[in-house]
Order: structure tokens, then C-alpha cells, then sequence
């Protein structure tokens, strides 16, 4: 089998347009990234939180500050934008398109920039925030549905694994220019680190410019010389080429298959295993961010601050190190190990590290000069296995996970989730960690919250995940049509040609895919069974 990731033999073409087409729309991450790590800096500059306060004294240094109501709606108003603009990506895939809908994320994005660089004062920042978050949202469901849609099945999993490595390395800038302005007297402080983000929206969106559209959308929308044009770009393939025409047929005649059960309202992704599928991926993605991940770099610096820790905002930074450079042996081993071993693998090590961090914490106590390097340690650790498992296998597993006709839709909703229990554990950390009056005051024990859900990601993975490694997006609507439980499908090898389902479909509309198929099969074989019959009886006479 080898160590190297390998294009498949006798595949005609190239891959690597639509590779570093999908690595290139990944860029995206960066926006995501570095908006979400930027915020966790900002709360901790002195500048900012006495240009920000409303009259609140920090009883620890009598010094003017933010309150944890105000630190939590500042935080948390993000995750509540991107909730929406999650939601709203849907229908903007589906009417101006995958290409169309990346720009007019960015346009989003971009005015919220603009309100959080001219705020003096919350409630404009508040604003900001809840636009760039918007933005963020609908970003955050249309790459991987552009990059799952474009990528060559051999390599889809790294090239959709790819958005979460952008993601790491925007963390990782943004820890290094708050870590650069934080000792700034004046509004550059937190001015700078948040108009770096026009640099990333530039990039996006000049690049998005020059992009094709995807020719599963152009499929979509009965477009089939546009797909084929698509197609060609992506796989450098001559339009008249046979492996080209084959290719671009599956995805017709699966596309006309699906509408041959019906249009797909919102509704209908909830019924059935539309409904099923579409349950798979809410469950994953809320139990990303279950996983505690946010919770360090949201408040990570500030956690290390009030733990005594000297120098939170370069921890921050080695968090963010550890988290880019982690995320490489994801991208490998999401298509070595493939999508349920290394979520398995993630959760199991996540669940460890975080109880680690929770009882050190809590028997030894954060002020403790050794038991600090051993949280810092594990915390490290705990990153690891969180950046080369769940960061970005979450995302290929959703984008893989849904038919065509219900796509954008099912994708959106899966986001939304993601976004939904962002926005809780920013809006609830500052009450379970802080000490000011009414709040639990958890502090390191706040990792056993983590630590369990990381135990139910375990069980989850084993009972839901269904491996898809190695498939197209339309052989995965025949595994998940054909395997009854999740643990029975690796290893399974599709067998289903959409185009001769298609040829049955007319007069078998009530049989199931695997009866379609069985039908199919039967009359190719009457076929050929007649061919050979009147051949002989040619010879014969």
C-alpha cells in the first residue's frame, strides 16, 4: 500500500488544478481563523479593556475593565452571527452559486471589519463583531461544499482537511500580531489586529474572482456544456474526453436519480436517512466544539493570566504552533487511516489529556509552579490530538456526508450547529471559569465538562460514523443506502453505475436502490444472455 498518498493507476487527467484550486479556496479558514483568535488577544489588552469599560473596576487590580457580561456578549455575539450567516449560505449557494456565494461572504466579512476598526466604544464593536460573524458563517459552509465538489475522491479528505489547517494558521497569526500590539499605549493596540483582517478578505476575494464554478452546481441547475467545461478545468481533460464524459454522466444520471424520488424541501432533509445523514453531522460538529477547543483559544489567554501563569499571551502563541503543526499528519491520515480510525483515535487521546488537565488543576492547584507545566503541557498535548483528528476531519465527514439536491441545504444546517454550541460554551465559559460574584468559578475543572464530552465523542463515532474513504459523493449515497449500521462499513466497495439505475428507474419507481440496482444487473444480463443466443443461432444456421 505504501506511506504516499498516490493518484489512483489508468486515471486519466490530472488532479492538481482541482487540488490547489481546493487548497486555494481554503485560504478562506484564514478569515475564520484569525477573527475568532484575534478576540481572545483583545480581551487581555490593558489598553483596550480600559478604552472599553463602562465604569466596572477589576477588584484585583482596581484598574477599569470589562465585566463578564460584557466579555461573554462580545465573544459570543461572533458565534450567534455565524449561526445565521451559516443558515443564510444555503440558499445563496443554490441561487448564485458556490463561487458567487464565497464573494458575497467576504463583501459580509468585510463590513464588519470596518465597524470593529472604528469602534471606540461596545456597542458599535458589538456590531462589528456580529457582521464579521455572519460573514464567518456563511464562509465556513460553502468552502467545504465548493471543495468537496470539485476534489478528486482519492484526495478529497486532505484537500476539505486542508480548511481547517487555514483555520490553525490564522489562530497562529493572530496570536502573534495581539502578542506584537498588546503593550501599545494608543488604539493600535487592538486597531491593527483587527484591520489585518482587510489583507485576508483582499486575498479571498481577488482569488475568488478567477475561480470555476463547481459542474455539480452547474448539474444542479440543468447546465450540462457549462459542467463540462467546469469539469475540464478541473481534471485538465479535453471536454470530448471518454473518462471525462463517464465521469460527468455519474453525476447526471445520479443527480436525475435523486430528483426521480422527489424535490428536496428543508423538510425533507429531516425525514428518513436524508434525516439520519443530517443528524450524523449536527451531533459531529456540536461535539467539535464540545470538545473544549474554543474554550482555549477564546479564552485562553485570559484563563493563563488569572492561573498566575507569567507570559498567557506567548502560551497562547505555543498553543497555536502546536495546533498548525498538528493539523499536517491530519491531512495524511484522514485518507491512510481513513475517517472513523482517526476520529476514534482524536477523541480516545482528547478525553485523556483533558481529565489530565482537569485533576492536575484541581489537586494540585494552578499556582503551582510544576502542576502549571504540566497543564500547559497536556493542554499541548490535548491539541494535538484535536488538530490531527477532530479540526479537520469534522469537515470532510459533513462535506462528504450529503446527495446533491439536498447539499447546500443539509451542509448549512450541519455549520449551523457547529456555530450554535460555539456560541453557547463562549456565551457560558466566562460564568463557569470566572470568580466574580455569581459565577460557578470552575476554573481548571472546567476540563472535566470537556473531557466527558470528549468520552461521548468516542461512543458517538463508533455508533454514527460511517467510513467514506475512497468514494465519490455518489458512492456514498450507495453506502449509506446498502450498510445498516455504521461499524459494518469499512471496507465496503460500491457496485452501483447511477447510469443503468437511471435506465430502470422508469418503470421501478417504488424499489429501493439496492432492488434498482438487482433489476439493472438482471436485465444487462438478459441482454447479453440474448445477444449470445441469436449469435449462435446465426452460426448455427
Amino acid at each position: 500500500m505504501g506511506i504516499m498518498l498516490k493518484k489512483p493507476e489508468g486515471a486519466a487527467g490530472s488532479s492538481l488544478p482541482a487540488i490547489l484550486i481546493g487548497l486555494f479556496v481554503a485560504f478562506g479558514g484564514v478569515l475564520f481563523g484569525y477573527d475568532t483568535g484575534t478576540i481572545g488577544g483583545i480581551l487581555g489588552m490593558r489598553y483596550w479593556r480600559n478604552e472599553f469599560s463602562t465604569g466596572y473596576i477589576n477588584p484585583k487590580d482596581g484598574l477599569p475593565d470589562v465585566t463578564s457580561d460584557e466579555s461573554s456578549e462580545i465573544v459570543s455575539i461572533l458565534s450567534a452571527g455565524t449561526f445565521f450567516g451559516a443558515l443564510t449560505a444555503a440558499p445563496t449557494a443554490d441561487i448564485i452559486g458556490r463561487r458567487l456565494g464565497l464573494i458575497a461572504s467576504v463583501v459580509v466579512f468585510t463590513l464588519g471589519v470596518i465597524l470593529q476598526t472604528a469602534a471606540t466604544a461596545i456597542p458599535m464593536f458589538v456590531a462589528g463583531r456580529f457582521f464579521a460573524g455572519y460573514g464567518v458563517g456563511m464562509i465556513s459552509a460553502t468552502i467545504p461544499l465548493y471543495q468537496s465538489e470539485t476534489s478528486p475522491k482519492w484526495i478529497r479528505g486532505a484537500v476539505v482537511g486542508a480548511y481547517q489547517l487555514a483555520i490553525t494558521i490564522g489562530l497562529l497569526l493572530a496570536a502573534i500580531v495581539d502578542n506584537a500590539t498588546k503593550d501599545r499605549p494608543d488604539t493600535g493596540s487592538y486597531r491593527i489586529p483587527i484591520a489585518v483582517q482587510f489583507a485576508w478578505a483582499i486575498i479571498m476575494m481577488g482569488g475568488c474572482l478567477f475561480l470555476p464554478e463547481t459542474p455539480r452546481y452547474h448539474i444542479k441547475k440543468g447546465r450540462h456544456e457549462a459542467a463540462a467545461r467546469s469539469l475540464s478545468k478541473l481534471r485538465r481533460l479535453d471536454v470530448e474526453h471518454p473518462a471525462l464524459l463517464e465521469e460527468l454522466a455519474e453525476i447526471t444520471a445520479n443527480h436525475e436519480y435523486e430528483l426521480s424520488l422527489g424535490e428536496a424541501s428543508y423538510i425533507d432533509c429531516f425525514k428518513g436517512i436524508l434525516g439520519y445523514r443530517l443528524l450524523t453531522g449536527c451531533l459531529l460538529q456540536s461535539l467539535q466544539q464540545l470538545t473544549g477547543v474554543n474554550f482555549i483559544f477564546y479564552y485562553g489567554t485570559s484563563f493563563f493570566q488569572n492561573s498566575g501563569i507569567q507570559n498567557p499571551f506567548v502560551v497562547s502563541m505555543i498553543t497555536s504552533c502546536v495546533n498548525v503543526a498538528s493539523t499536517f499528519p491530519g491531512l495524511y491520515l484522514v485518507e491512510k487511516w481513513g475517517r472513523r480510525n482517526l476520529l476514534l483515535f482524536g477523541a480516545v487521546g482528547m478525553a485523556v489529556c483533558q481529565f489530565i488537565v482537569a485533576i492536575t488543576g484541581t489537586v494540585a492547584g494552578v499556582e503551582n509552579l510544576p502542576a502549571q507545566r504540566a497543564l500547559i503541557a497536556f493542554v499541548c498535548v490535548y491539541i494535538f490530538f484535536f488538530a490531527c483528528s477532530w479540526g479537520p476531519v469534522a469537515w470532510v465527514v459533513t462535506g462528504e456526508l450529503f446527495p446533491l439536491k439536498v447539499r447546500a441545504k443539509s451542509l448549512s444546517m450541519t455549520t449551523a450547529s457547529n456555530w450554535l454550541l460555539n456560541w453557547a460554551i463562549a456565551y457560558a465559559t466566562p460564568y463557569l471559569v470566572n470568580n466574580d460574584p455569581g459565577d460557578a468559578n470552575l476554573g481548571a475543572k472546567v476540563f472535566f465538562i470537556w473531557g466527558g464530552c470528549c468520552f461521548i465523542c468516542i461512543i458517538f463515532v463508533w455508533g454514527m460514523i460511517y467510513e467514506t474513504k475512497g468514494l465519490s459523493l455518489e458512492e456514498v449515497d450507495e453506502l449509506y443506502a446498502k450498510v445498516k449500521h455504521a461499524w459494518q462499513s469499512p471496507g465496503f466497495v460500491p457496485t452501483v453505475s447511477f447510469q443503468a439505475v437511471q435506465e430502470t428507474r422508469a418503470d421501478t419507481r417504488h424499489m429501493s436502490l439496492t432492488e434498482v440496482e438487482t433489476e439493472a444487473v438482471r436485465r444487462k444480463s438478459s441482454v447479453q444472455y440474448n445477444e449470445n443466443g441469436r449469435a449462435h443461432m446465426g452460426e448455427k444456421y
